[in-house]
This record gives structure tokens, sequence and C-alpha cells, in this order.
């Protein structure tokens, strides 16, 4: 299955009930103000965010001012807007393995326990070792004896090594056992599960600020990158949870998991521009190639689409 074709049925539940919720509303004849102001109201239900929403709107109605846009033409208008959008909010590479140079290449994988944090791990590890790389998983969240059994599965699944501690050990303890095993083995990549507790802001910093000196006592510019996973089925909720963690930890890129089980999977569109981050992966099932790269153009098509799929 081609990229396009993977992600259009990932977010087939979406795209179903914001089409019918759409065509609902416009009808077929010319769009009016009370026309538009329920729009507004389907894309913010479909958790396109409010300040999104409402850009959209407001765009629409300053080109109803100047065209001739009937029911029939709304979603090919909201689609043309809401793609400027993403793609304004989206950077080069975004949705690339980055490549440093350097040597073991040190991801930290931040977010809330149960956002698909440890099966994101293992999708990643697997995709660095198609590509040839070799990889070193460190189990860091040790606070729950679950994350590292399930990370355990997935090492397995994709060939990979895993450095872990036993049950409540100190996660920096860990880091640094992981990292100087990565370095002596000559590893390539090195990713990080770190606990997904998010009890109070003042936890969470000192936990990942003390794991990030750990890192730097064996790789001095360690991470070289921080992935915040957020759960796609939690909306705008997601969204909140991850302005916390841009609190504590330098995240450079977002991971939005489950999509494919939600019908408010719109959030995918605001949130790189509301959290000032780009997006650079989507997951769209429990399959090992269920990790796919964000591509603003394919994800706003398979989202804005007046044909309701049978």
């Amino acid at each position: 299955m081609n990229l396009f074709k993977k992600i259009k049925a990932g977010l087939s539940r979406t795209r179903d009930s914001l089409a019918q919720n759409i065509r609902s509303v416009v009808g077929s004849g010319k769009l009016s103000d009370a026309t538009l102001d329920e729009l507004e109201e389907v894309l913010i239900t479909a958790d396109l965010g409010v300040d999104t929403s409402l850009l959209l709107i407001e765009n629409l109605r300053q080109r109803v001012k100047k065209e001739t846009i009937l029911g029939d033409d709304v979603f090919r208008v909201l689609s043309e807007e809401l793609e400027a959008l993403v793609v304004e909010s989206s950077t080069g590479n975004g949705n690339r393995i980055v490549a440093s140079g350097a040597k073991p290449h040190v991801t930290f994988v931040v977010g809330v326990n149960g956002s698909g944090k440890t099966t994101t791990i293992g999708k990643l590890a697997h995709k660095c070792v198609q590509s040839g790389e070799s990889v070193l998983i460190v189990a860091a969240d040790t606070f729950r004896s679950a994350a590292v059994e399930q990370l355990a599965i997935w090492v397995e699944r994709s060939g990979v090594e895993m450095v872990k501690g036993v049950s409540g050990a100190d996660p920096g303890a860990v880091v640094y056992d992981g990292l100087s095993a990565a370095v002596s083995r000559k590893i390539d990549r090195v990713f990080v599960d770190t606990a997904g507790r998010l009890h109070t802001n003042v936890n969470l910093m000192r936990e990942l600020e003390k794991i990030d000196r750990v890192a730097k006592k064996i790789i001095p510019d360690a991470p070289h990158e921080v992935l915040l996973i957020i759960d796609g089925t939690t909306g705008q909720n997601g969204v909140s949870q991850a302005k916390r963690f841009l609190e504590s930890c330098g995240v450079t890129r977002l991971v939005v998991t489950k999509l494919d089980g939600t019908a408010k999977g719109g959030v995918i569109v605001p949130i790189g521009r509301e959290l000032k981050i780009p997006v650079a992966w989507i997951g769209l099932g429990e399959g090992i190639d269920d990790l796919v790269e964000f591509d603003p153009h394919f994800v706003v098509r398979a989202i804005i689409n007046d044909k309701v799929e049978s």
C-alpha cells in the first residue's frame, strides 16, 4: 500500500464523520453567514482546534466575498485553505529519521503512559534496522514493569538490542549503562524510553533533567532529538498534555498515534501550529509498519473529502 492509500485508510473514520457533518450543514446552494457559523462549529467538533477553525472560516468568508462559492465547492475550498495552513507550519525534513552525523544518535522519547510511546519506539527501531542501522533501546521507564516487558517484545520483533534495569531502578543509572554500552558497541541509534508519569510539572522536569545530565556525561551533545508522543484519540486534551511536556523538556518533533481509532483525527491538522513543533510521524495501526511519515498534502486530502466511504 502506498503512503497516501495508507493515510487515507487510517483516517477513514475522521473523513467519513467530517464529510457527513459538512454536507448536512452546507447543502448545495450559496453560503450564508449562518451556514458559515454552523460550519465553524463542525470543524471545532472535529477537533481541528478553535484557532484553526476560526481562521479557516474567516478565510472562507473573505473568499465568499470575492468568488461564487456554493455548497458543492466547500470541500475543495476548505482543502485548499487547510493545506496552506498545514504546509506553513511544517518544516523541511520533518518526517525523516534525523541523521545528525553523531554516532550514536540519541533520541529521548517522552509522553504520558498509554500514548503509544513504547510501541512507537519499536516501530522507529524497525525503520532504522531496515535502513541498515544498528539500534539499541534503553528501557529507562523503570517505574512501570509492563513498559519493559512491552519493549522486550518489540526488541525481538525488530532484531535490536536493549539495556534495562530492575523494576524501580534509578532511570539515570539505566541511561548511563545504556549509553556506555552504545558507545562501546559502536551503535548507530539509541532510543531512550522515559517514564510517562505526569504527576506534577516539577517532578517531570526534575526527572528529565537528571536523565539529560547523565546522558551528557557519556555523550556531551546528547540527546540529539526529543520526540513527544501524543495520543490522537484524546484530541485537544492531548494538545494540553503536550504543552506541559514542552515546559519540561526541549521537544524537537511530534508523533501522533492511534489516529485510526478515532473520528476526531482532525487534531493532526492544528497540532503543529498550536505547539509550534513539526509533526514527524503518525500512527495508523498496531502493525510494525503502521507508523508513517506525516505528509501535509496527503493528510489534508485524506481528511477533507466529500465522498463518504461505505
